[in-house]
């Protein structure tokens, strides 16, 4: 059984607080193990802990433009792959109209972020719609295909060998962030059974990110009925009522949407901004000792960041510190904005990630250096 070291103390000029009623000429940062879930010290610096005049090597804050990525594919398995590891594959996804063949992964659970476009899915146990923002959970091994209404873009995330699973909400009781109530399971409809028939259809299996094939001569999409609680769902951005706290700024893993083993899904979704005098109005400096962070940026401004839109992604690998651009972390103190209205996937995965090639193509080269105070 794992025992950190655990005695908290105290040396020097510190706030009694995280995050609140920084000693005046300081700055904070957060020092933590296991993705703001462990052990965690808090440090205050004399400067910001980003002011770096320069960098030197391969291991760096990283920015990507994805809308750059314009490869369309009417399969998943055929999307283009951003980043993976043993734990995590990432792909983004661009397709139209309506795929003409069923596909399962047997690899692990599959999440679907939609980013943009609208359409249906049908799988194993029925008929889904889904729209910009939806989350679309695919257990390991289900059958399905999507036919989409014009374009659609879509941020694939699987959970390689693992499932996603709900987070321990704790003392917020069961209904916090979002009531399971609100998760939207397929139906046996007459959109689900219209689709049936003695069409031949092919079904592409992945696993050990290889392909099989297999042919039925009807529609194996064929449920007559069904009853358990293995089965995709759906869920949007727009249901989640964020943890907030206005005299104090949450740290990252509040906002957990889904977990595996070796990574987590947060969602950022709007959300009033602290109010408290005390309080930090910006996502805090820290370094997160033990995941690489990965955000999405889905719609919206997103405050703690300059010159990112939506589309775009950034990468900070585990060991060094980061946080928020210099012209947002002076907003911040001069409670510029009462409001952040973000939306944003951010996973945060044990395990180093390897980029592909397709990724580094789109690199933004600079953002190392979007920390500078500028003159």
């Amino acid at each position: 059984m794992k025992s950190w070291i655990q005695f908290p103390r105290s040396e020097g000029k510190a706030s009694r607080q995280a995050h609140c009623d920084l000693p005046e000429g300081t700055y904070e940062r957060e020092f933590g193990r296991e993705g703001f879930f462990g052990p965690v010290s808090h440090i205050h610096h004399a400067h910001p802990p980003t002011s770096w005049t320069s960098w030197e090597g391969e291991h760096r804050p990283r920015a990507f433009d994805l809308v750059r990525l314009t490869h369309a594919a009417n399969c998943p398995w055929k999307a283009t792959q951003i980043m993976h590891n043993h734990a995590l594959q990432l792909r983004l996804w661009r397709t139209e109209g309506d795929m003409d063949h069923l596909v399962s992964n047997g690899d692990g659970d599959e999440l679907l972020f939609v980013h943009d476009g609208q359409g249906d899915l049908f799988c194993d146990f029925g008929h889904m719609t889904f729209s910009e923002g939806d989350y679309l959970l695919l257990p390991r091994g289900s059958t399905w295909r999507v036919e989409c209404q014009g374009k659609a873009t879509f941020l694939l995330i699987e959970a390689t060998n693992d499932g996603f699973r709900l987070p321990d909400k704790g003392m917020m009781g069961p209904n916090a962030i979002f009531d399971p109530a609100a998760l939207v399971v397929p139906a046996l409809d007459t959109a689900f059974k219209a689709q049936q028939g003695d069409k031949p259809w092919k079904v592409l299996i992945k696993r050990h990110n290889r392909f099989s094939t297999v042919t039925y001569p009807h529609n194996p999409l064929d449920a007559v009925g069904w009853h358990g609680d293995n089965l995709p769902v759906r869920i949007n951005w727009r249901d989640i009522r964020p943890l907030m706290s206005h005299r104090y700024h949450v740290p990252p893993s509040a906002h957990t949407t889904f977990l595996t083993g070796r990574f987590v899904v947060c969602t950022f979704v709007p959300r009033p901004i602290e109010s408290d005098p005390g309080a930090l109005k910006v996502p805090f400096y820290h370094s997160n000792n033990d995941y690489d962070e990965v955000i999405f940026y889905h719609m919206g401004e997103f405050f703690s960041r300059d010159n990112i839109h939506p589309g775009m992604m950034t990468l900070h690998p585990c060991g060094f510190p980061h946080g928020p651009h210099p012209k947002a972390f002076k907003a911040g103190a001069e409670f510029a904005k009462k409001e952040a209205d973000e939306v944003a996937v951010m996973i945060d995965t044990r395990d180093a990630v390897e980029m592909s090639d397709d990724l580094h193509k789109v690199e933004w080269k600079d953002y190392v250096d979007s920390w500078k105070v500028k003159d």
